[in-house]
């Protein structure tokens, strides 16, 4: 790949060596280079950009148990390119290990912890450029969290999507695993059968294969212009993600050498082409608080309000799983993200003009892309026949949500839902109302106190929504939560609803038997009782003690904002 066309530098800044050059240049810098050289620099070395090479690898996790190698081919596109790559690792948690326990509270912790360690090691060595390689939910928006902060030149890189699991001939991932306890738990399995779809749902590295928060966020970090083209849609394991990797390394040094830095990249052009690929391709509700996350730390304004303004126009168009067929390598296989984008892009629903890490911008990238798909696939459908003719991502307000909740609407499970409300404050308490077959057709099941503050740390509730579904009760029950979702739930489910319960918000004075109702459509959402209550039952409602006073947790609940604002912890009101 050639990076010659890139941008020059801009007038009066020197880019080479910005940030390494005071670490390594003049007679009182020795220590600095004696500690350098056992790590392999060479004298010639202290001459180039360093580049750090930030990997999420660990082996808590198929996601990301072949970053390390991944790596390695960065720092050889780094070096090739004239640079010196260090590579050094920071930290992941599995959220498909730690599902529906109290360990999932650090999920979202995670994408500060992992944020914050990349700022700190870059910061601290004095590296010019950053490859960041995620390959799990949270490390890939963290990636971006720390790449816009330090605003020093950098890629993102995918670890990949995993290959599919295959049981009686049919595609299996970990969400057929969760909906296949429903199912058993409501007797339509046998324990033989769950155990065979657990033993065939993972079958190597990668991440989880549906259009969930992995491949998501992957494919809107593409569209942000963060990672080269297609790096969203390879498989984890082949060739095709080394050279990618290897390319992302000798990309940084061009961005280095022409001084194009993320804000020059991040722009609020760049957030909306985010949020109209994130919409076609079905993708999960996570997105909302992630790319608010990476907007704020770019300092763009971005507001949960603006999806709502570009869903009017985008429509969903790619039949991927969880509400769709297919799994992610479905569209690898065809031509991954490509031609979508330059399908949106020839229909005027992207910035062509947004700059990208390539050095050059979106619509230069996609010149020479087919728009057009294999004959015959049933992936991706033509704009003029979608699958929605706007967003499945949509944002609520009304008296249970004076501050907004995020719903996953792929209009299967219908635009309309009215009921009784089934109140639980805790994932726990649910799951196993749920699990017992106490939930019937007709209820809302409420649950609270697992927002940021809250929880602490706003758990997915995957368990609890895979319950469901496997219980066959998708269409007949509602889930409201102050938590989150997993790219891997659908259903009738709405999330992140703000105020969350354990500030005060009207999620926490609704009770067993209170009507709910909720109208896509109208983007509302209503608790079906009088202002007079619900005043009645703020007065009498008393905060709950904090779960944790100690740790990263205690920490992480005491600054983190409102998920209406993307979970940050840098914000004002924080720092204040």
């Amino acid at each position: 790949m050639s990076y010659a066309n890139a941008n020059t530098p801009k007038s009066g800044e020197t880019a080479h060596r910005q940030f390494s050059a005071p670490l390594v240049d003049g007679p009182d810098r020795a220590p600095s280079r004696a500690m350098l050289h056992p790590v392999g620099f060479t004298k010639e070395d202290f001459e180039k950009s360093i580049v750090g090479i930030a990997s999420t690898w660990s082996m808590v996790t198929p996601c990301n148990m072949h970053i390390d190698a991944l790596a390695k081919e960065s720092v050889k596109g780094v070096d090739a390119a004239g640079g010196k790559g260090v590579e050094f690792n920071t930290i992941t948690i599995s959220d498909g290990i730690s599902m529906g326990t109290e360990g999932m509270k650090y999920s979202l912790v995670s994408r500060e912890v992992i944020a914050d360690s990349i700022e700190t090691v870059a910061g601290c060595q004095g590296m010019d450029g950053v490859v960041a390689i995620g390959g799990c939910d949270k490390n890939m928006p963290a990636c971006l969290i720390a790449l816009a902060r330090m605003n020093r030149p950098g890629v993102f890189v995918y670890g990949g999507t995993i290959k599919p699991g295959c049981h009686h001939g049919d595609d299996v991932d970990i969400v057929s695993v969760f909906e296949a306890v429903g199912k058993h738990s409501a007797g339509g399995i046998s324990d033989a059968e769950l155990e065979g779809v657990t033993e065939t749902a993972i079958p190597g590295p990668g991440s989880c294969g549906g259009m969930y928060t992995a491949n998501t966020m992957a494919s809107a970090i593409e569209a942000l212009g963060m990672s080269l083209p297609n790096s969203s849609a390879q498989a984890a394991v082949g060739e095709e993600k080394l050279i990618d990797c290897f390319d992302a390394g000798a990309a940084v040094v061009n961005l280095i050498n022409n001084n194009i830095r993320p804000r020059d990249i991040l722009t609020r052009k760049a957030f909306e082409n985010a949020i109209t690929v994130t919409i076609a391709l079905g993708g999960s509700t996570n997105a909302v608080l992630h790319l608010l996350g990476i907007a704020h730390a770019a300092e763009v304004e971005l507001s949960i309000d603006d999806f709502t303004r570009i869903g009017e126009r985008v429509p969903v168009i790619a039949d991927l799983k969880p509400s769709g067929a297919n799994v992610m390598m479905k569209l690898v296989e065809i031509g991954g993200t490509l031609p979508l984008m330059r399908m949106l892009l020839d229909a005027g629903l992207l910035h062509g003009d947004c700059m990208t890490v390539t050095g050059k911008t979106l619509a230069e990238n996609l010149e020479k892309v087919d728009p057009v798909y294999p004959e015959g696939q049933t992936i991706i459908r033509p704009l003029d026949k979608p699958i929605k003719n706007n967003s499945h991502l949509v944002v609520l307000y009304g008296n249970l949500a004076p501050e907004g909740a995020v719903a996953k609407i792929s209009g299967k499970e219908g635009l309309h839902f009215s009921g009784t409300a089934r109140v639980f404050d805790s994932e726990e308490e649910a799951m196993q109302a749920i699990l017992a077959g106490k939930i019937v057709k007709g209820d809302v099941v409420v649950i609270r106190m697992e927002g940021p503050k809250g929880g602490p740390g706003m758990r997915e509730m995957l368990g609890p929504t895979g319950a469901i579904m496997g219980a066959g009760l998708g269409k007949d029950v509602a889930l409201i939560t102050d938590g989150r979702f997993s790219g891997g739930s659908h259903g009738f489910v709405i999330g992140h609803i703000t105020p969350e319960a354990f500030v005060g918000g009207p999620l926490a004075l609704v009770e067993d038997g209170d009507g709910i109702k909720i109208d896509a459509e109208a983007h509302a959402i209503s608790l079906e009782i009088s202002e007079e209550e619900m005043e009645t039952r703020r007065q009498n409602w008393t905060q709950p003690e904090p779960r944790y006073r100690r740790g990263v947790l205690a920490k992480y609940a005491k600054l983190v904002s409102s998920a209406s604002t993307g979970a940050v912890t840098d914000g004002a009101d924080a720092l204040s």
